[in-house]
Formats: C-alpha cells, sequence, structure tokens
C-alpha cells in the first residue's frame, strides 16, 4: 500500500496528491522545454529577501498543504525565505498564484555540506495554502523503494537555461531517465560521491539540472497515473550543467520518509 504522509488530510481534500488538474505534456522531448501552465502543481519557488527584493534561489515540492520539501545546501540562515506556489512565469502576475512567508526550516541533522550527504530540509509555511487547480502537492514514495535504471523521470525548475545562461522565466521540464547506482558509482561517473541514498538521473549531455533548479522534484509517474518525487536536485558538474556521464545527482527521498514524516509530525 503507498505511503501517504499525512493520510487524513490527503484523503480528505479534493486535491488527491501527485494527481494534476492539469496533466504535463511527457511526450519524451529530450532537451528542456516549457512546461504546460500548472501542469505540475507541486513545483514552488523558494526565494530569499535582498536589497528590499525577492530572488528566486531554488525550487522545492509541495508535499501536504503546509509543507514543502527542498535541499539543505539552498537554506542560509542568514535570509529571510519565502515560497511562490501556484506559479508558471516568475515575473508574471498570475492568477491562482501565492506568496507564503517560511515559519520554520528545518535542515537535517547530518547533512554534510562537502560531500552532498542528506541534503534534504523541510519548510513549514506561515500557514496552510488552500488547495486548487493550481497548487496541490506531489505524492512521497514509499520507504527505500529504488527506481529501475532507465526509470523515465522529469526534472522541472526555474534554472538556467544553459551552463552560465540566464534564469528560466516560465517553468521548465526535461526528460531525465534514471541511472542505476551501480553505474553512477562507477570511477569514470561519480564514483563514490554517488551513494545509496542518492538518485542519479541523465548523463547523456543534452539534458539536466542546473544552478537554480536546486531543491527541486524529480518527478516520476506511477502505473495508476499519479505523480510521486522520488528526488530532491542535490549537484551537478562543475564543468557544466550538461557534462556526458556526470548525471543531475538528487536526494533519495524514499531514503528519508522516516525523517520527513517525524519533522511533519513534531513541528
Amino acid at each position: 500500500m503507498r505511503r501517504f504522509v499525512l493520510l487524513l488530510f490527503v484523503a480528505a481534500s479534493a486535491y488527491s496528491c501527485g494527481v494534476p488538474t492539469v496533466p504535463p505534456v511527457v511526450n519524451r522531448v529530450v532537451a528542456g522545454e516549457d512546461v504546460k501552465p500548472h501542469s505540475w502543481p507541486w513545483q514552488v519557488s523558494l526565494q530569499y529577501a535582498s536589497s528590499g527584493r525577492w530572488r528566486h534561489v531554488c525550487g522545492g515540492t509541495l508535499v501536504s498543504s503546509n509543507w514543502v520539501l527542498t535541499a539543505a545546501h539552498c537554506i542560509n540562515e542568514r535570509y529571510t525565505y519565502r515560497v511562490e506556489l501556484g506559479k508558471h512565469s516568475l515575473k508574471a502576475s498570475e492568477d491562482g498564484s501565492v506568496s507564503l512567508t517560511a515559519a520554520e526550516i528545518i535542515t537535517h541533522e547530518d547533512y554534510n555540506i562537502f560531500l552532498s550527504r542528506n541534503d534534504i530540509a523541510l519548510i513549514k509555511l506561515s500557514s496552510p495554502v488552500t488547495l486548487s487547480d493550481t497548487i496541490s502537492p506531489a505524492c512521497l514514495p514509499e520507504e527505500d523503494v529504488t527506481l529501475a535504471h532507465g526509470s523515465p523521470c522529469y526534472v522541472t525548475g526555474w534554472g538556467r537555461l544553459y551552463t552560465d545562461g540566464p534564469l528560466a522565466d516560465v517553468l521548465q521540464q526535461g526528460l531525465l531517465p534514471v541511472v542505476g547506482h551501480d553505474i553512477c558509482s562507477q570511477d569514470d561517473w561519480w564514483s563514490v560521491l554517488a551513494t545509496d541514498k542518492m538518485v542519479c538521473a541523465g548523463g547523456g549531455g543534452i539534458t539536466a539540472g542546473c544552478n537554480g533548479d536546486s531543491g527541486g522534484p524529480l518527478n516520476c509517474q506511477n502505473t495508476d497515473g499519479s505523480w510521486d518525487v522520488h528526488g530532491v536536485v542535490s549537484f551537478g558538474s562543475g564543468q557544466g550543467c550538461n557534462v556526458v556521464q556526470k548525471p543531475t545527482v538528487f536526494t533519495k527521498v524514499s531514503s528519508y520518509i522516516s525523517w520527513i514524516n517525524t519533522v511533519m509530525t513534531n513541528y
């Protein structure tokens, strides 16, 4: 049986997790592309206040009405953060979008900034968001489930369109097939930097997560049509965003289900 966080909430809601009102167009386009508006309604923009302006820094995933999943490396204690939900274009004023401040930010207690270990964090919103056609949560995977090599998953975000390029205005999606741990941990791939608590995806040199996509989801579809967030964008190659045999590396969400449940229960 699928593990749901806050099962009673999800069951009572008209908006089930992982089922967008507007289904995404997943036509296996190799390069990144503009998404169909509001087809990834759990995607959020994490922003920090700087010189009187809010600036996009990372992505994130809504996993309940008041919790967002992101990466620990996105968080800096010096900054004030807010979350924008229900967005398609970050520059436009859009109906159905909401901005909420962060009431609590909990990074994993064993996060290692140097090795990107346990690169995961949860943000409690200042108030529960009202779910709608433009805002609804992703599902969480079952604990410790491992995706098969080649599984077709999608990275989404407003990160740079290419190495050293501009941040995207419109939300982007890119097909990233999963690379099995036995391959990703080989010496000419990510070697010992890739652990079994990470998911590698991509590595073909065409599509990848890039700066600004950090913290965002690796979206993988279930046989029933719903979507799980299997990964949180963690790191990529310092040589650029699209390097052959250097796939985007994600924190493996299924390895942290107990931690997620504990945090969401205790805060």
